[in-house]
């Protein structure tokens, strides 16, 4: 019987990724594909970023990321 292994591969930026990390904790407004998303940038991952709006999460996929805008 031959098993296959499924792999996760993900493009990671490692300039967004570390200025994402510097800004960890302000105020951002995020565009994404699909849309805004304004709130607290609370977590910084190599694949996604979670922003809390409105006492909720927000878990966006950094390669969805088009801008971002610190509020500091």
């Amino acid at each position: 019987m031959n098993q296959q292994t499924p792999s996760f591969v993900s493009q990671i930026d490692p300039y967004v990724y570390q200025t994402l990390q510097e800004i960890t904790g302000t105020m951002v407004v995020i565009q994404t594909t699909r849309g805004t998303v304004s709130g607290r940038l609370k977590t910084v991952m190599p694949d996604h970023i979670v922003v809390e709006s409105g006492g909720s999460p927000f878990f966006i996929r950094t390669q969805q990321i088009v801008w971002v805008i610190p509020k500091g």
